[in-house]
C-alpha cells in the first residue's frame, strides 16, 4: 500500500465526484490500476473500483483482503471503502455489483477497458436488468486531477527526487573505460535500490559511442572506451511515484565536438526550465529548448518531445512537445503543481548523442528544479 492519507484521498474523491455530478453520471468503473492507486493507496495487481456519490466499491480477491483489512486503522487508510471480494471473474464481479446498485449512468474508463470486455459488461448487463446498459464512455477524469499534486505528493516527489540526486552522485563515476554498458546499467539498478526506491522507474539506459544517438537505446556488451559520449538515462519509484534523470557524460577526456554538442543542448535544457511558470503553454516551454538547438544546427537532430509529466507512471501528462495542429491543445498551460521532466536531447547517427534531464515542479511564482545534480560536463 501506498501511504498518501486519508485526508488527501478523500480531497480526491470529492474532485472525481465534483466531474461526474457535472456529467450527470451516478458513478465510475475505475479499471487503470495508477487510477485505482491515486483513489485508494492499494499497490497491488489486481483491483477494480466503483466509485459513487456516497461510497468507493473495492473489487479484488483473496490475495489482497488482508493487506486493505490492516489499512483500515491507518491514517492512509481509503475513507467509505467498501470491501467486494472477487470470487472468480473480475467481470462477473463487477456485473452483479453494479446489477446491485442499479444505477442509471455509470461512466467507464473508454482507454482502460478493452472492446472485448465492454461489449460483455454491455450485454451482461443489458440481459440481466431487461434494459440498456448503464455504462457510459469517459475519458481522462482520474487523469485530469492527478495532473497537479496535491502536498503529499509533491512532498514525496521532492524526496524521491533527492534520493535520486545521492544516487547520481555515485552514478555518474560509473561509466568507466573497460566496463560494458550493460555492466554500468546493473550497477545504477544495485545503487537506485540501495537508494532506498522501490524499484526502478524503468528500464536504464546506458548508451555509449554510436549508440547513444538511440535515445531509448537498450544496454548491451557494448565496452565503454577512450573518448566515448555516454548517455545515463535511470529513475526510480519511491512509495509509488516516479523520478527521472538524464545526464551524459565522457569517458575520458572530451572532444571538441562533444563539447559543442553538449554545450548546445546544456542550453537548451537551461532555456527551457526558466521558460517553466504558471500559464505559460507547454508548447512554448518546448520551444524555448528547440530554438536553441535550432540556431545551433542541431534541430533535425532533436526529434522527441522536451518532457513529460511524472507521478504515479513515469510517462504521464502534460506532455511537454510540439504543437501540432491536428492534436487536441486542451490542458495547455501548466499550473502549481504539475511536475514534469525538461530533457532536450541532439542524436547524431555514427557519432552519438547528448541528453540533459532534470525533474522541475511548477510553483505559484515559477519554477522548482527538483532533481539538484551537476549538469557540467563530466569527463570520467
Amino acid at each position: 500500500m501506498s501511504h498518501a492519507p486519508g485526508d488527501a484521498l478523500k480531497h480526491r474523491h470529492r474532485t472525481i465526484r465534483a466531474e461526474l455530478a457535472a456529467r450527470e453520471l451516478d458513478a465510475l468503473v475505475v479499471t487503470s490500476l495508477a487510477n485505482v492507486l491515486y483513489l485508494t493507496n492499494f499497490t497491488g495487481s489486481a483491483a477494480l473500483v466503483v466509485l459513487t456519490a456516497e461510497r468507493l466499491y473495492f473489487l479484488t480477491d483473496f490475495r489482497y483482503v488482508t493487506a486493505i483489512n490492516e489499512a483500515r486503522p491507518t491514517s492512509h487508510a481509503c475513507p467509505d471503502l467498501e470491501l467486494v471480494i472477487v470470487d472468480g471473474s473480475y467481470d462477473g464481479a463487477l456485473a452483479k455489483l453494479l446489477g446491485s446498485l442499479k444505477l442509471d449512468r455509470v461512466g467507464f474508463e473508454a482507454a482502460h477497458l478493452t472492446v472485448g470486455r465492454h461489449t460483455w459488461l454491455t450485454d451482461t448487463l443489458a440481459r440481466e436488468s431487461g434494459r440498456r446498459s448503464p455504462l457510459m464512455a469517459t475519458e481522462g477524469i482520474v487523469e485530469r486531477a492527478r495532473l497537479c499534486k496535491d502536498e503529499y505528493e509533491i512532498r514525496t516527489l521532492r524526496e524521491a527526487a533527492r534520493r535520486l540526486a545521492v544516487v547520481a552522485a555515485d552514478v555518474l563515476g560509473d561509466a568507466r573505460a573497460g566496463r560494458t554498458e550493460r555492466e554500468v546499467a546493473l550497477a545504477i539498478d544495485w545503487r537506485i535500490r540501495h537508494g532506498g526506491f522501490e524499484r526502478s522507474a524503468f528500464e536504464t539506459i546506458v548508451a555509449s559511442g554510436p549508440n547513444a544517438a538511440r535515445p531509448h537505446a537498450r544496454p548491451g556488451e557494448r565496452t565503454l572506451d577512450e573518448g566515448d559520449v555516454v548517455v545515463l538515462d535511470f529513475g526510480g519509484v519511491y512509495d509509488s511515484y516516479c523520478v527521472d534523470l538524464t545526464r551524459t557524460v565522457s569517458v575520458g577526456r572530451a572532444t571538441a565536438r562533444t563539447r559543442e554538442v553538449y554545450a548546445a543542448v546544456r542550453e537548451a535544457h537551461d532555456n527551457a526550465i526558466a521558460a517553466v511558470r504558471p500559464g505559460r503553454s507547454r508548447f512554448d516551454i518546448d520551444a524555448a529548448a528547440r530554438s536553441v538547438l535550432d540556431e545551433r544546427g542541431l534541430g533535425e537532430a532533436f526529434g522527441h518531445g522536451t518532457g513529460h509529466g511524472l507521478g504515479i507512471e513515469v510517462h504521464e501528462d502534460p506532455r511537454i512537445g510540439r504543437r501540432r495542429p491536428e492534436a487536441d491543445t486542451r490542458d495547455e498551460y501548466v499550473a502549481p503543481g504539475m511536475v514534469f521532466t525538461i530533457e532536450p536531447g541532439a542524436y547524431l547517427a555514427d557519432w552519438g548523442g547528448v541528453r540533459i534531464e532534470d525533474d522541475v515542479l511548477v510553483t505559484a511564482d515559477g519554477v522548482e528544479v527538483l532533481t539538484d545534480v551537476t549538469t557540467e560536463l563530466i569527463e570520467i
